[in-house]
């Protein structure tokens, strides 16, 4: 038996198949080779087509069966992975009403502070858990105010993963996990908010069917048959949102532990099984993907959008797309010598009260500095803004000892990592898995084909530890970026 599991990026669409009997190692592929395109028409707008996801989600899946040698019959469940806190909008005949509105798109912190006072504190905070902020209801909020003609067609809300499901099955659902995600989950009523649909002046119906993250939510049609040679019937038995998800295929699933990712955006989750809210926090609670009313589980999230966007940005603009094997070997071998970079050009932050600070450079000497200092300074850059988010988090009562990441992105340079965890004083291990993978097993486990969560994880692999190094180098490093970062915020207004 072969489970399927999809990870839908804005980056790309990464597939795993994984052999549920342990005999072989998943296979992945990742679909398309370049990183897609994201369109910003306007400052702090990002958007991406939901179509252009269902055809690189088809051209990745033909790519793992075929290279993988996997018969398409021998899929026995799908898990779908996706990136969080998306708006797709469809038609009473399932048609996009416009591009998607994705998880980096800023245009939206005014909606949400709107809602906010539609909703009061109350609601918000002990009911919702989140500010509206800049997520899915706020830039559902956004529609209405700006494009009412669109939103008078709704027919549907969905998130991305809703949606690559819909084009499987012909089914509308979601999930618990995602409507937190969304903020649109009352965690004290354990169901769609009748608060926020208010607020929204929206019915329920538009919203799709919830259930758990972990059952079967759908099963494919004889459409996505045709498209794949994947059986009719086959269940879509697990979804959540790329950050929960990560921390599940990592074995993060009980209080106290922590995953962390480094791809586009850079995120910490740190699991506990009470409720962390507090208000201006810059980091947000959502119901994990084992959370139930009877054993509740938080997730609590820090994300900063601009972690590896600027990495990938130096290493087009500046050394014309060399391999990133390269680039650590270059880096390894500089210091950034009084270099500063805040990493902070991909939106408005959530840690820094969605302040729209921009990217800088600071400390930049013509005469000392080159390309090289840059990269190096970037790669600590990024590692900083992690720490500062951190600093935050421990203010909840959130300290992280252990970190544990997947063997991908900015977790493969030794330079970020050990950086992250000197500055951070923690311990971070980098385990062989990603987030497809651990939505295959998913999947498995809500399709009812294993039967104990925990044991989906006792084949990782531990590539590398990360013990963190007093280094008072580092540190005095951390200290001068954390000096010109608050600087920085004197000058942007939230």
């Amino acid at each position: 038996m072969v489970a399927l599991g999809l990870d839908i990026g804005s980056s790309s669409v990464k597939v795993a198949v994984t052999d549920l009997s342990g005999g072989k190692k998943p296979f992945v592929v990742r679909y398309p080779q370049q990183e897609m395109k994201i369109s910003s028409p306007f400052a702090g707008w990002a958007e991406q087509h939901p179509d252009d996801w269902w055809t690189y989600v088809i051209h990745g899946i033909r790519l793992a069966l075929s290279e993988s040698g996997t018969g398409a019959t021998d899929i026995v469940s799908i898990g779908i992975s996706y990136q969080m806190h998306g708006l797709v909008i469809v038609d009473k005949d399932g048609q996009p009403l416009r591009s998607s509105i994705i998880w980096c798109d800023s245009r939206a912190v005014v909606s949400g502070d709107e809602l906010a006072e539609k909703l009061g504190p109350r609601i918000y905070g002990e009911r919702l858990l989140n500010h509206p902020s800049n997520f899915t209801a706020s830039k559902l909020y956004w529609v209405k105010t700006h494009e009412s003609a669109v939103f008078d067609r709704i027919h549907k809300i969905m998130l991305p993963g809703d949606y690559i499901s819909f084009r499987m099955s012909g089914e509308y659902t979601t999930t618990f996990t995602g409507l937190s995600e969304g903020i649109f989950f009352d965690f004290k009523m354990g169901n769609v908010s009748q608060e926020m649909m208010t607020a929204l002046g929206i019915s329920e119906d538009l919203m799709p069917r919830p259930d758990s993250s972990f059952g079967i939510l759908c099963c494919t049609n004889t459409d996505f048959e045709n498209l794949t040679g994947i059986k009719k019937g086959t269940p879509i038995s697990y979804r959540a949102g790329d950050q929960p998800n990560n921390a599940f295929a990592l074995g993060v699933l009980h209080s106290g532990q922590a995953a962390a990712t480094g791809g586009t955006s850079g995120v910490v989750y740190a699991v506990s099984d009470d409720i962390r809210f507090v208000a201006d926090s810059g980091v947000n609670t959502f119901a994990h993907v084992n959370h139930t009313p009877q054993h509740p589980s938080y997730g609590t999230l820090l994300c900063i959008n601009g972690t590896g966007i600027l990495y990938n940005w130096v290493r087009n603009n500046l050394f014309e797309g060399l391999p990133y094997s390269s680039l650590e070997n270059i880096a390894a071998g500089t210091k950034s010598e009084g270099l500063v970079v805040l990493p902070f050009g991909n939106g408005a932050e959530r840690m820094l009260q969605n302040r729209l600070t921009g990217s800088s450079f600071s400390g930049l000497d013509f005469t000392r500095h080159d390309k090289k200092h840059l990269l190096r300074a970037s790669l600590e850059g990024i590692a900083f803004a992690f720490v500062y988010g951190m600093q935050g988090m421990q203010k909840m009562g959130i300290n992280t000892r252990l970190l544990r990441t997947g063997n991908d992105n900015l977790f493969q340079s030794a330079v970020f990592t050990q950086t992250l965890a000197d500055a951070a004083d923690v311990t971070i291990d980098v385990y062989e898995t990603t987030g497809a993978i651990g939505a295959a097993k998913g999947s498995a486990f809500g399709a009812g084909f294993v039967g104990d969560l925990d044991t989906l994880h006792t084949d990782l692999v531990l590539c590398r530890r990360y013990e963190p190094n007093t280094n008072s180098e580092t540190q005095q490093l951390y200290a001068r970026w954390k000096n010109i970062l608050t600087d920085r915020l004197k000058y942007s207004e939230p």
